[in-house]
């Protein structure tokens, strides 16, 4: 009996594991009912154990919103403060299966502080289920979650027109819904959208059809989800595979592991490591701890070459006959999901497969209007905010457009100072600036100049709020250097406002773009052998930071100009700290607009206990000693 169990459980995992997969995700705006709706099939689908039925029971009592009756939506709400507040708020996912298919399900919130949750359970989704209810209609978050669904590249929704038995199952009421939704998702590239009448809460259409809507003829979810045609043809790509890890456990053996991302692999296979172009053939494909004929897409392998060859986490192995671009510019679709918005010029990681590199928006193309996608001309990206966007990175990434490639065409950016997600998008192609800009190599360089001058070019940046001191330091410092034969030049935050940067306000956007022009001009400086003196308010500790990553480990001196803000009201000659405070000057650092303070300066100096005389001693002993 047992030898005949242990075979049943084999045949029973075996034939799981052959099963297609589906995963889906539901999204609609708040109290559509898509908790409900999941939890009905899971509960008609009979993927609910006896001791989670019996927590249900219990649950309802203390937390459900149906009177005597189960609360379904509370197999799926799993958060205390889900259950509580009776919606979702993280992304809940679930699986069950039937003969034909399993199912990955993501429940994701319809609240729209919440929409970055939604765009994680759609980045992994073959489908959408968008619920409506039918009493309400189409609404803007209906709108927003599937311009993000069409975004992540789901080709196939359901739209679930949900609570029908509310509107009686009325015929009218759903096709003028329907109606309303296929004239705004023409636009949105999507393969199918199969409408379908039901009720979560009684069952009408999710597993078995509705005697209630005799005019449908459709097919119920559960049918729909179970023969919809989303069959992966990824394995049918050239053979991509970023590098996650190279396992090196002895001299003997060297692996290179990571997930196929597109195509097959087997041994003998030519490949290309990229970014840099070397080519080899691959000696074994191991999967766990065996040897396998073939590593398909979606596998987790490791792969012996027949030559050493230099390749890291972050690298990627592809099909040597048909390799993907590299590029350091792109055009790119982001979806924006932080309350802080984002601004061009501003620096930030990106972690696109397994690399992560510096990268900054440099310029939004136009800012997506929800209801009608219109192309809005935007400065900034406001929370769920999604814009066409250019990106430059600091280095070149092996990228594939996100129409062909979901891994290679998919990135998120990161918040360097708290490392938040603040940001997801896709490539759409790279920029012909990439391919068509070179640096042209020259015969001398920044060591032959800084030699004829005789001296270590530097930058010295100078921080602090206005009044505090800065530009006079600075001069002073200036004015000494040159008197010791010093090659010097003294980029001030006022003057460089009358020329290169007379077309910036005082906005946070033009404030970022401010200090990285100036920053790329100190560099061109530094390069010429000069020492150059900057003095600018440069509020944000996100532009100190990329202004210092132009330069080389020691070149980079920031001086934080450290002074009270009373003390540089007293100062204020202008009176601009008055006109702010009486609201006349918008944007005033200090007074309506935030000054973040260095955490780690080379030189902090105190300028109302010292004098600026005093201040230039403290500088030039630190830098006589660097």
């Amino acid at each position: 009996m047992s030898i005949l169990k242990a075979q049943d459980i084999a045949a029973f995992l075996d034939g799981q594991r052959n099963k297609e997969t589906l995963r889906f995700i539901t999204c609609g705006s708040v109290d559509d009912g898509k908790s409900t709706l999941i939890g009905r099939l899971l509960f008609e689908s009979k993927a609910i154990f006896d001791d989670q039925l019996a927590s249900l029971e219990s649950d309802s009592k203390k937390y459900g919103t149906q009177g005597e009756r189960m609360d379904l939506a509370l197999l799926v709400d799993g958060l205390q403060a889900e259950r509580e507040q009776g919606i979702t708020i993280d992304v809940a996912y679930r699986f069950f299966a039937t003969d034909r298919r399993r199912f990955i399900v993501a429940d994701t919130p319809g609240h729209e502080q919440y929409t970055r949750n939604m765009a994680t359970g759609a980045s992994t989704a073959d489908l959408a289920v968008i619920l409506i209810d039918a009493r309400k209609g189409v609404l803007t978050q209906t709108r927003r979650h599937s311009r993000i669904a069409a975004m992540m590249g789901i080709r196939h929704v359901v739209l679930a027109v949900n609570k029908m038995d509310l509107v009686e199952f009325r015929q009218a009421t759903f096709d003028a819904i329907v109606a309303d939704y296929r004239a705004f998702a023409a636009g949105l590239g999507f393969a199918s959208v199969q409408p379908i009448p039901l009720s979560g809460l009684d069952g009408d259409n999710v597993l078995q059809e509705s005697l209630h809507a005799p005019w449908y003829d459709g097919p119920s979810l559960m049918t729909y989800l179970d023969t919809v045609d989303v069959r992966d043809t990824r394995d049918r790509h050239a053979f991509r595979m970023p590098v996650q890890w190279v396992n090196r456990p002895n001299l003997d053996f060297r692996g290179f592991c990571g997930r196929v991302a597109e195509g097959q692999v087997r041994p003998g296979d030519v490949v290309r490591v990229l970014p840099s172009g070397v080519q080899t053939r691959v000696k074994a494909v191991i999967a766990g701890f065996d040897q396998v004929e073939v590593g398909h897409s979606g596998d987790a392998i490791a792969l012996t070459l027949t030559e050493e060859v230099d390749a890291s986490r972050g690298d990627v192995l592809v099909a040597a006959e048909n390799p993907p671009e590299v590029a350091d510019q792109f055009e790119a679709r982001l979806l924006w999901m932080h309350e802080h918005a984002m601004t061009p010029g501003r620096p930030y990681l990106m972690k696109l497969a397994t690399k992560e590199v510096t990268a900054t928006v440099t310029e939004i193309k136009y800012r997506e209007d929800v209801n009608t996608g219109a192309h809005l001309a935007a400065k900034t990206l406001g929370l769920n905010e999604i814009g066409t966007v250019n990106l430059s990175t600091s280095v070149p990434l092996v990228f594939e457009p996100y129409g062909v490639n979901r891994v290679l065409g998919s990135f998120i950016l990161i918040d360097k100072r708290t490392f938040e997600t603040v940001g997801a998008g896709m490539i759409d192609f790279a920029l012909r600036r990439a391919s068509n800009i070179h640096w042209q190599a020259l015969e001398l360089n920044k060591a032959s100049r800084s030699a004829q001058k005789n001296q270590t070019p530097r930058c010295i940046w100078f921080t602090g709020l206005s009044g505090s001191g800065k530009t006079t330091i600075a001069n002073l410092l200036e004015k000494r250097l040159h008197a010791e034969g010093k090659h010097t030049y003294l980029l001030d935050g006022d003057n460089v406002r009358h020329g290169l940067n007379r077309d910036l306000g005082f906005t946070e956007a033009d404030r970022v773009e401010n200090i990285r022009r100036v920053a790329e001009v100190a560099k061109l400086m530094v390069d010429a052998g000069i020492i150059v003196l900057a003095a600018f308010i440069s509020p944000f500790r996100s532009e100190r930071r990329m202004a210092r990553e132009l330069f080389e480990e020691g070149e980079f001196i920031e001086v934080f100009v450290d002074t009270p803000i009373a003390e540089c009201e007293e100062r204020d000659v202008k009176g601009l700290y008055a006109k702010a405070r009486r609201g006349e000057l918008k944007n005033f650092t200090g007074v309506d607009s935030p000054y973040e303070p260095p955490e780690t300066p080379e030189v902090r100096l105190l300028t109302a206990k010292h004098s600026p005389q005093d201040c230039v001693e403290q500088l030039l002993t630190v830098l006589n000693r660097s």
